[in-house]
C-alpha cells in the first residue's frame, strides 16, 4: 500500500524534464505535488489554492526564486520554501535561507536526501498542528504563561503532552533545573480528566526525610514530638487529582519503598496510625538526575522507576532551543515592566546580543531572573549592558569549544549547533544511535544522515 503524507507540494522549475521528474517521484511516495514553470504562475497557483511546501528552483528566468521567496513569506508566510540551486550558487542559496528560506537542495538533487528533508518538514507541520490544536483546547483551562516557544523540540514536547494528558498513566519528566518541568506538569493535569480536582506539588529535596514522610502520608496527632494535630498529608489532599512528585531522585530508599506500595495498591497509612486509606491520585513526577545511573549505584529502585516511568517526557535545555531566546526576552520584559511601573522599556543591541549569545546553565528561569534584574535596575526606557551581570560580558557559560557567532553565517552557526548537539547526544546515551535519535527529536534514519553529512 502506497504512503500518503499530510502534506501538498508545489515545483516550480523553469526546466520542463526536472519538474516531470520531481513530481513523479514524490507522487509515487505518496505525495500531493502541483506542478508551476515559473514564479509567476507559482503565484497564481497560490492565489486560488494551499500548499504547505514549495520546493523551487534559484535560478529561472523572469522572476527568480530569491524574488519568489520573498512574495511567498510576505503572503503565505506558514508556506515552508526550499530552494533548489546549481553548486555554483550556493552562497546565494544561503544568503535566501536568511530572509525566510527553510533550506536548499544542489542540483543534481538527490532524492533521498529530498525525501529526508521532507520528513523532517512534515513532522515539523505535524507537531505544529498538534501544539495549536492543544493551546486552543486548553486556552479556557489553563493560561500558558511563560510557555513561549517556536522550537520543534518544544513542539515535539507538547505534542506527547497532548497525547498523554488525557491519559491515567504516571509521567516522568527529565530535564536540567530550570527549564519549565512544573510548568509541563500543570499543563498534563489541567487538560486531564482530572483537571477539576487539585494538583499538589511537594519537592521531595526542599525538606527532611521524617518530615518528608508526614508530608507525603500525614500523621496522627502524637505520631511525635509535637505531633499535636492529625495532619492530612498530601496523597489525601490530592485525592481526585494529580500528585506532583518534583525532584524524585532524592526521595530516599525508605520513602521509595513506601511510595512504591501507594503506586502499587493505592493504599497507605499515616505516621503513626493504623488506619488504611486508599486514594485516587494520578502521579507526575520529575528530576534532573541520571536515575539510570542512580540504579546502577542502587540509589533508586528499578521497580519504582519502571513504575515512574510508563511515560517520559525529556525537555530540552535553553541552549538546545535558541529560537526561543527572543520570545521569551521580550515576553519577561513586558512581564516585569508592568509589574515595576515600567511600560515602554526597550532593550538595546548591545544587550540584546550579550543575552542572545549566552549559554543559559540555568535554562529558562536563570534567563527570566536575568530580565528581572535589568528591568528593575535599569535607570532609563532603554535597558543597556550596564544592566546586565558582570559574567554575561565576559563569555562565562558559552559552549567549550563555540565558535564565534559573530563570524558565522545563520547556516554555519546553525550547522556548528547541530553538530555539537548530536555529538552530546550520542555522548549522553553511550553512542546508542536509536535513544540519541529520540533524545534529540529526530528519527534514526535522519540521525543517520546527519552523521553522514557532518563526518561524525
Amino acid at each position: 500500500m502506497k504512503e500518503t503524507h499530510n502534506i501538498r507540494l508545489l515545483v516550480v522549475d523553469d526546466e520542463k524534464n526536472q519538474r516531470e521528474l520531481l513530481q513523479g517521484f514524490l507522487h509515487k511516495k505518496g505525495y500531493s505535488v502541483q506542478v508551476a514553470e515559473s514564479g509567476e504562475q507559482a503565484l497564481a497557483w497560490l492565489k486560488d489554492h494551499v500548499c504547505e511546501v514549495v520546493l523551487t528552483d534559484h535560478k529561472m528566468p523572469g522572476m527568480d526564486g530569491t524574488t519568489l521567496l520573498k512574495e511567498i513569506k510576505a503572503l503565505y508566510p506558514e508556506t515552508w520554501v526550499v530552494l533548489m540551486t546549481a553548486y555554483g550558487t550556493v552562497e546565494k542559496a544561503v544568503e535566501a535561507m536568511k530572509q525566510g528560506a527553510y533550506d536548499y537542495l544542489s542540483k543534481p538533487i538527490d532524492l533521498e536526501e529530498l525525501l529526508l528533508l521532507l520528513e523532517r518538514i512534515e513532522n515539523s507541520i505535524l507537531l505544529t498542528w498538534e501544539n495549536r490544536q492543544l493551546r486552543e483546547e486548553l486556552k479556557e483551562k489553563f493560561s500558558f504563561e511563560g510557555l513561549i516557544t517556536q522550537s520543534p523540540k518544544m513542539e515535539e514536547v507538547l505534542s506527547l503532552v497532548a497525547r498523554v494528558a488525557p491519559s491515567q498513566s504516571t509521567v516522568l519528566i527529565r530535564g536540567e533545573s530550570g527549564t519549565g518541568k512544573g510548568l509541563i506538569a500543570k499543563i498534563i493535569h489541567y487538560h486531564s480528566p482530572r483537571s477539576t480536582g487539585p494538583l499538589i506539588t511537594i519537592n521531595c529535596a526542599a525538606m527532611p526525610e521524617n518530615l518528608l514522610e508526614s508530608e507525603l502520608f500525614g500523621h496522627e496527632k502524637g505520631a511525635f514530638t509535637g505531633a499535636l494535630f492529625q495532619h492530612r498529608g498530601k496523597f489525601e489532599q490530592a485525592n481526585g487529582g494529580t500528585l506532583f512528585l518534583d525532584e524524585i531522585g532524592d526521595l530516599s530508599p525508605a520513602l521509595q519503598a513506601k511510595l512504591l506500595r501507594v503506586i502499587q495498591e493505592k493504599t497507605f497509612e499515616r505516621v503513626g496510625g493504623n488506619k488504611t486509606i486508599q486514594v485516587d491520585v494520578r502521579i507526575i513526577s520529575a528530576t534532573h538526575q541520571d536515575l539510570e545511573g542512580y540504579i546502577r549505584e542502587e540509589k533508586f529502585r528499578q521497580d519504582l522507576y519502571f513504575r515512574l516511568n510508563v511515560v517520559s517526557l525529556f525537555l530540552p535545555p535553553l541552549r538546545e532551543r535558541r529560537e526561543d531566546i527572543p520570545l521569551l526576552i521580550d515576553y519577561f520584559i513586558k512581564k516585569f515592566s508592568q509589574q515595576n511601573k515600567k511600560e515602554g522599556l526597550e532593550v538595546s543591541k548591545e544587550a540584546r546580543e550579550l543575552l542572545l549569545r549566552y549559554h543559559y546553565p540555568g535554562n529558562v528561569r536563570e534567563l527570566e531572573n536575568l530580565v528581572e534584574r535589568a528591568v528593575v535596575l535599569c535607570r532609563s526606557r532603554l535597558i543597556t549592558s550596564r544592566d546586565l551581570p558582570f559574567h554575561l560580558k565576559e563569555g562565562v557559560g558559552e559552549p567549550a569549544g563555540a565558535t564565534d557567532p559573530f563570524n558565522l553565517t545563520l547556516t554555519q552557526h546553525l550547522e556548528e549547533l547541530e553538530k555539537h548537539l548530536i555529538q552530546q547526544s550520542l555522548k549522553e546515551t553511550g553512542g546508542v544511535q536509536t535513544r540519541a535519535a529520540e533524545k534529540l527529536g529526530i528519527s534514526e534514519r535522519v540521525l543517520r544522515y546527519k552523521l553522514q553529512k557532518y563526518r561524525l
